[in-house]
């Protein structure tokens, strides 16, 4: 067996094969023997199955086997050329080569791994960041806004339903041709005007109606409702409003202080002062998200130059691929298929960005190690989890969903760089405080 190795640059290398035929042939005939101790095959007993019989039953299947060993034993042998540790190589090689002569198989692969990068430098690139400012009117409507929310709907003497009310209400539907819609009645329903709960036009219809008052109101279910036996009919809904609640009037003072905060002692300027840290937390992640983490992430990738591992910037245009397959047409996609030329120029646009994509993965991950970010396992299950609840979703339906996708690498990536990012502008924020 001849092994060639050589550095391509710092992130890919080829190895070169050139594998005898006859070595090929040996390590089959090993691999025959091994198996024929094993085999349990009808008409032989088990460990005493002939080679020849194994062979014959298996010849393809050996051969294949045997090239697999000795194509990895090459690896290896290129490896230690190179100076390099297996460990170091990422995805798969791309073989550029693979000829099966009549005396040798001849193969050439590409190998990628990580490459070395100088970060030196990069705090320089963070940029300046301002702890925003909170007013007392902000203060002041965020408190009414949660008292708003805590207050409770009480009986009212209002005679007439206004918007924001809570409406106790029966009503009967029937379609435009008279027939009934089935779940379409209810007594004693309670309904918050305003709320979006019921049909686009049917709540502003209520309100200005009186207590006791009964009404036909006339409404038109959107195209793209849940029932398609309704959507895009009309509709009459007979109602009659027998009761109207109003919210209660809650006082800010010391009293919603301690109900808020949970303290048998907190006082008013104490909730201001939460909550004016609360608005304070907020505008400085929106600021964070919104402008400074991609100007950040943007000045990192144009600052730092090294060599990708080639397969690893192949492997993320076929991503962006896919992505990209999933909003074309059947007829785009069928021409892909079809035409050769038009998936490599196309895969050609997708490389600039995959580029830039692998560059950031790197530097993050080098950064990461240099400011001690971690993220483990069970922070990305735990956010899976959290997401999952949030859109009312079962969470372990999600997680082996991600895990059987082979996203879960990619959702730890993710979080890692928004936690290194988030506190690389943490530290520059309490430089530039103390600073002042």
């Amino acid at each position: 067996m001849e092994v060639k190795a050589a550095k391509i640059d710092n992130a890919n290398a080829k190895i070169e094969i050139k594998i005898p035929v006859e070595e090929v042939e040996k390590r089959g005939e090993k691999i025959a023997k091994n198996l024929s101790k094993t085999m349990d095959i009808p008409g032989f007993r088990k460990g005493k199955v002939p080679v020849a019989v194994v062979k014959q039953r298996y010849g393809d299947k050996i051969a294949q086997d045997a090239e697999a060993e000795l194509i990895r034993e090459a690896m290896e042998k290129g490896f230690e050329e190179l100076g390099i540790d297996k460990e170091q190589m990422l995805g798969e090689p791309i073989f550029s080569k693979f000829e099966k002569k009549e005396d040798v198989i001849e193969a050439e692969l590409e190998i990628g791994f990580r490459p070395e990068i100088d970060l030196e430098g990069y705090e320089e690139l963070i940029p300046e960041v301002k702890e925003p400012e909170v007013g007392e009117e902000e203060v002041e409507k965020r408190i009414e806004e949660l008292a708003n929310a805590m207050a409770q709907f009480v009986e009212s003497d209002k005679e007439e339903a206004q918007k924001g009310d809570l409406v106790v209400i029966d009503f009967k539907g029937r379609l435009e041709e008279g027939k009934e819609i089935e779940g379409g009645s209810a007594e004693n329903f309670e309904l918050v005007l305003g709320s979006g709960q019921f049909i686009p036009g049917f709540e502003e219809q209520i309100e200005g109606m009186k207590k006791g008052e009964t009404k036909t109101v006339e409404v038109t279910f959107p195209e793209d409702y849940p029932n398609k036996e309704l959507a895009g009919k009309k509709a009459q809904f007979e109602v009659t409003l027998k009761g109207i609640k109003t919210k209660e009037e809650i006082a800010v003072d010391d009293e919603l202080a301690k109900k808020m905060l949970q303290k048998d002692d907190a006082t008013l300027d104490e909730l201001k002062e939460e909550i004016r840290k609360q608005l304070k937390n907020e505008k400085l992640t929106k600021l964070y998200n919104e402008e400074l983490k991609p100007k950040l992430m943007e000045a990192l990738v144009e600052k730092f130059e090294f060599d990708l591992p080639k397969n690893i910037v192949e492997q993320e245009i076929d991503v962006q691929l896919n992505n990209k397959a999933a909003s074309m047409s059947e007829e785009e996609i069928k021409e892909l298929r079809e035409n050769p030329d038009k998936l490599k120029e196309l895969r050609e646009e997708l490389k600039e960005e995959a580029q830039k994509s692998v560059k950031a993965t790197f530097i993050v991950d080098a950064l990461a190690k240099k400011e001690g970010i971690e993220v483990d396992d069970q922070e990305v299950v735990q956010t899976i989890y959290y997401e999952a609840l949030q859109m009312g979703r079962n969470p372990q339906e999600i997680l082996e969903a991600y895990q059987k996708q082979g996203l879960l690498p990619a959702i730890k990536m993710a979080m890692i760089e928004d936690k290194l990012l988030t506190h690389l502008l943490n530290k520059k924020l309490e430089k530039d405080e103390e600073t002042k």
